[in-house]
C-alpha cells in the first residue's frame, strides 16, 4: 500500500473511533463506526492470501450485520421516544438489540465466532489493532448506555464469554487464536462488571490493552506465530521471550501481576452487591483460562529448547 493510502486509512481509523466516542447522537456514532470498519478492511486484506481475503469478508459481514442491528435499535428508539440522543435509549427492545450489536462488534460470546478466524487470517499487527483499538468505540457506547441495559443480559453474556474464552484457548497451538480467546475472556470480565461499575469496566479494558500491545509487538519482532516457535525463540532472544511469558501471566490475572488488580476489584464489587454465585463462577472460569496461559509460560521457561 502506498504512503498516501496508509495515511488516509490510519486517519480514518482514528477519526472513526474519536467520532463515535465523542458523539451524543446515534447517527453520528454509527457513521464513526462505519468509517472505522471500512478503513480497516484494506489493512486486513493486505497479505495477498486466500486466508486474508476470507478474514476480510468475515470481518465485513459481521460488522455490517452489527451496524444494521444498531440502526434498527436506534430507529426504533427514536420512533418511540422521538429522540436520537444516545443517553435517551429508554425502549427495552432497542436496548437489548443495541447491546447485542455492540457485543457482536467487540466479539463477545455468544457472537464471538468471527474473532479467532479473522485474527488467524491476518498479520500480527492487524490482530493487535482488532483486539485493542477496534474495541474502544463499542466499549464507549456500551459505557454510555450502561444505566439502561438489563444487568441479567450483560452478566450472562459476560460469564459465557469467560467460559468460551477459557475453553476455546486450551486446545490452540496458534498464538493468534489463543490471543483471540484471551480477548474474549477479558471482554467477559469487562461486560460482566459494566452494569455494576462502568468505570471499573473501562479500567479493566485499558489494563488489558496495555498488556496485550507489548505481547503482540514482541511476537511480531520475533515472528512467533505458534507454540512451537516459542520453544525456539528462547535461544535467539531470551529477554523478549521472558517478557512474553511474564506478560502472559499478567494477562491471566495471576497475583502479584498488574492483571490481577481489575479482576480483584471486579470480584470485590460482585461480592459487595451480594452476587456471590456469579463471583464464584467468574473465579472458576478464570482458572480454566489460566491453564492455557500457564502452558505458554511453561513452554517458554521450563522446557529446554533445542539448540539452534
Amino acid at each position: 500500500i502506498n504512503p498516501t493510502s496508509i495515511t488516509i486509512i490510519t486517519l480514518s481509523i482514528i477519526m472513526g473511533t474519536i467520532m463515535t466516542m465523542s458523539s451524543s447522537n446515534w447517527l453520528m456514532a454509527w457513521i464513526g463506526l462505519e468509517l472505522n470498519m471500512l478503513a480497516i478492511l484494506p489493512i486486513i486484506s493486505k497479505p495477498k492470501t486466500t486466508r486474508a481475503s476470507e478474514a476480510t469478508i468475515k470481518y465485513f459481514l459481521t460488522q455490517a450485520i452489527a451496524s444494521a442491528m444498531m440502526l434498527l435499535s436506534s430507529t426504533t428508539n427514536a420512533w418511540q421516544t422521538g429522540s436520537w440522543d444516545i443517553l435517551e435509549l429508554k425502549n427495552k427492545f432497542s436496548t437489548t438489540i443495541m447491546t447485542l450489536s455492540l457485543m457482536m462488534k467487540m466479539g463477545a460470546a455468544p457472537i464471538h465466532f468471527w474473532l479467532p478466524e479473522v485474527l488467524q487470517g491476518t498479520t500480527l499487527q492487524t490482530a493487535l489493532l482488532i483486539t485493542t483499538w477496534q474495541k474502544l468505540a463499542p466499549i464507549s457506547l456500551m459505557y454510555m448506555i450502561s444505566n439502561n441495559i438489563q444487568p441479567a443480559l450483560l452478566m450472562s453474556a459476560g460469564i459465557l464469554s469467560m467460559i468460551v474464552g477459557g475453553l476455546g484457548g486450551i486446545n490452540q497451538t496458534q498464538l493468534r487464536k489463543t490471543m483471540a480467546y484471551s480477548s474474549i475472556n477479558n471482554l467477559g470480565w469487562t461486560i460482566m462488571i459494566m452494569t455494576l461499575s462502568p468505570n471499573l469496566a473501562v479500567m479493566n479494558i485499558f489494563i488489558y490493552m496495555i498488556m496485550t500491545t507489548p505481547i503482540f509487538l514482541m511476537m511480531t519482532s520475533t515472528s512467533t506465530k505458534t507454540l512451537q516457535n516459542l520453544t525456539t525463540t528462547w535461544t535467539t532472544s531470551t529477554a523478549t521471550t521472558l517478557s512474553i511469558a511474564l506478560l502472559m501471566l499478567s494477562t491471566s490475572g495471576l497475583p502479584p501481576f498488574t492483571g490481577f488488580l481489575p479482576k480483584m476489584l471486579a470480584l470485590n464489587e460482585l461480592i459487595t452487591q451480594k452476587l456471590t454465585t456469579l463471583a464464584t463462577l467468574a473465579i472458576m472460569t478464570s482458572l480454566v483460562s489460566l491453564l492455557f496461559y500457564l502452558r505458554i509460560t511453561y513452554l517458554i521457561m521450563v522446557l529446554t529448547s533445542p539448540m539452534t
